[in-house]
């Protein structure tokens, strides 16, 4: 009897206990983008805000959808991930921004990730390097159809902005063909391997290929042009995806 009336315990960073009632998450790094995320769906019923955690659950096109930040980088995503497969979480899409590494890609154009370079440090201590990152193909799918005009192909996830020979590093994996840098990819889809989770990164182009980093950053920030539009793109799409009526087969 005890065991039976005892209460769920919550996540210990992002708070979240079973009681989300869904399956279906929308992670991104910045809290201000909850909010955002928060305007396209109907009934939205804030959760928790622990840290960088910030948590709102509503439904879109009937359908129950959790959507949290996890802050910037590998390892904070990671502890993100972990804690919504620890409530019940089957489905994870990333909405995030990313520089481009190729010269033709717009700012506010969508990258979609059909794979990662493991290029951060946390994934390793999961797996070898030689362990792929790559996304769910259903949900690849279904990016296709909802935003058929997006950039598909191979990005990057790292660890940091301001190390000493960026330029050449960028410049190196640009030869190779890697249509954009985040942070979070490679771990989200790691992790969601790994969990039997699956997983898909949206990601919103905010730095043209060798462009300047803080003016691109600050665009985002302040909402302004294109890339505020494709902030809200990358969002509809997610949400579009998750609310598929193929994701119930």
């Amino acid at each position: 009897m005890a065991d039976e009336m005892k209460v769920e315990a919550p996540q210990p960073h992002t708070q979240l206990t079973h009681a989300i009632g869904t399956d279906r998450a929308i992670i991104m790094g910045d809290p201000a983008r909850v909010d955002a995320i928060a305007k396209l769906m109907d009934d939205p019923q804030p959760w928790a805000f622990n840290r960088e955690y910030k948590s709102v659950v509503g439904t879109y096109r009937g359908q129950r959808i959790l959507a949290m930040s996890t802050g910037i980088g590998a390892p904070s995503a990671g502890i993100g991930v972990e804690e919504l497969h620890n409530v019940g979480v089957k489905y994870v899409i990333r909405v995030g921004s990313a520089g481009a590494m190729q010269k033709d890609i717009a700012l506010g154009q969508l990258v979609i990730a059909e794979g990662v370079v493991r290029d951060d440090g946390l994934s390793r201590k999961y797996v070898p390097e030689i362990y792929p990152a790559v996304p769910s193909y259903r949900l690849l799918h279904l990016a296709h159809r909802y935003a058929p005009e997006a950039v598909y192909g191979i990005v990057r996830s790292h660890d940091g902005f301001y190390v000493d020979d960026n330029a050449e590093v960028e410049t190196f994996w640009s030869k190779k063909g890697i249509k954009a840098d985040d942070m979070e990819s490679g771990i989200l889809m790691v992790i969601g391997r790994l969990r039997g989770m699956e997983t898909l990164s949206i990601l919103n182009n905010v730095v043209l290929y060798q462009g300047d980093l803080a003016e691109g950053v600050n665009s985002l920030v302040n909402s302004a042009d294109l890339v505020a539009k494709g902030e809200r793109d990358s969002l509809l799409t997610a949400l579009n995806i998750l609310s598929d009526a193929e994701m119930e087969k």
